[in-house]
């Protein structure tokens, strides 16, 4: 059913119908918007339902609808009755205004609504102006009832690449203490959106700001005074290592798995004594157990970990693939081969983590490709006229050891 066809059957009963949110935002903003939701002012859910029998209704605290993969919630004022971003009291009985709805949201960008048969836009609270200012600001004091919107903050501040001003960063700070309430699963998914941003360390940078960083990311807060050679990095801290390597792997890959692990390769510099800075050496072997933790205590899945701890293992070996004896070359390629995301994953994280200053000497995956390719199980099953076994297994190795000696002479 066309929306305006819905829009026109709410207005025949005396209610209205709006779009609202994100997709109000991005249209001003000129980008493109795939998830719309709507807000239906003036009726209640026994005549939504009854105009609207075909709708599939989610939601136990307050109703939302769905029809042909568009969402539909009725105008609602919330009242906040207990800890964290769940405790909630909901009146939508069809009272409800646009302006009591908008209210009620977090940020004024994220307030503006769009009445879908006029095409009037309704803008209570200068979300309008916040979106040519690039400026993210809370609606009023009821930000802070709920504690996932400092991660929403954080995180809309990397996707659209906007300040965040100074109120609600000290709104973000106030409810600190809060933010230990959330389920683990909500924070997850605000990283993931932010890892998917073209400029995530923004994501951190704003935590950091509100002083809020280590409550579900102490690893990466315990990088920051982590000092480093300045020789060798002139950019400060291994916070600011981190945060400049993983943007740079943005320009790299969409891949999500691999943008964490660029994330997380350091990781364990946030564990090395202070006496010992700023050299750290086996940061390597203790940031493994580190990533693990973190991936535990945020319910992180088990393809990034993996990736994660791949990373920390081995990008120190990439670094000096060019450094290494032509056996060591062989044994770390084929490794790398088999781990969970491979040459390209890991010559992804390597590349982020030089800011992309690699040379052709320390491009592993096409020089581990080209050898893994050219001297297979059949290159050597024909050569020697030997089967599957551990004499195979040998000569494979024998032989890739031999290619790749040619192939540094070159």
């Amino acid at each position: 059913m066309e929306i305006t066809k819905i829009a026109e059957k709410i207005n025949k009963e005396g209610g209205r119908l709006y779009l609202v949110g994100g997709a109000v935002r991005d249209e001003i903003l000129g980008k493109p918007s795939y998830d719309k939701d709507y807000c239906v002012v003036g009726i209640n859910k026994e005549k939504f339902i009854s105009l609207f029998p075909m709708a599939k209704m989610d939601g136990k605290a307050f109703p939302v609808f769905r029809i042909e993969g568009c969402e539909f919630a009725l105008a609602r004022k919330e009242k906040k009755i207990g800890i964290g971003h769940k405790e909630f009291e909901f009146i939508c009985d069809g009272n409800v205004t646009l302006k009591e709805d908008l209210e009620r949201r977090d940020i004024t960008i994220n307030a503006i609504a769009k009445d879908v048969l006029t095409g009037e836009i309704f803008d209570y609270f200068g979300g309008k102006k916040d979106i040519e200012n690039k400026t993210i600001r809370a609606i009023g004091k009821h930000f802070v009832e709920d504690p996932l919107r400092v991660y929403r903050v954080a995180r809309f501040s990397s996707s659209l690449g906007f300040k965040v001003d100074e109120e609600t960063i000290l709104m973000m700070k106030s409810i600190k203490k809060e933010l230990y309430f959330l389920s683990k699963e909500r924070v997850f998914e605000e990283l993931k959106k932010a890892l998917g941003s073209n400029k995530p360390s923004i994501f951190f940078d704003v935590l950091r700001k509100a002083n809020v960083l280590e409550v579900h990311f102490e690893p990466i807060y315990k990088l920051i005074g982590a000092l480093q050679p300045e020789k060798y990095h002139p950019e400060g801290d291994s916070y600011n290592h981190t945060m400049i390597a993983l943007d740079k792997s943005c320009e790299y890959t969409k891949d999500l798995k691999i943008r964490f692990s660029v994330l997380v390769h350091d990781l364990g510099k946030g564990e090395t004594p202070k006496e010992e800075y700023p050299h750290h050496i086996g940061h390597e072997e203790r940031g493994v157990e580190v990533v693990r933790k973190f991936c535990r205590d945020l319910r992180i899945p088990n393809s990034w970990k993996k990736c994660g701890i791949t990373a920390v293992r081995e990008h120190m070996r990439g670094g000096i693939f060019n450094k290494m004896k032509a056996s060591k070359k062989v044994d770390f390629i084929e490794r790398i081969d088999k781990s969970y995301f491979g040459l390209e994953g890991l010559q992804i994280v390597v590349n982020s983590d030089k800011f992309g200053r690699t040379s052709r000497d320390l491009d592993f995956e096409t020089i581990g490709k080209k050898c893994l390719e050219e001297v297979n199980a059949e290159y050597v099953k024909k050569k020697y006229n030997i089967e599957e076994g551990i004499l195979l297994g040998k000569k494979l190795r024998e032989e890739r050891i031999i290619w790749m000696k040619e192939f540094d002479k070159k």
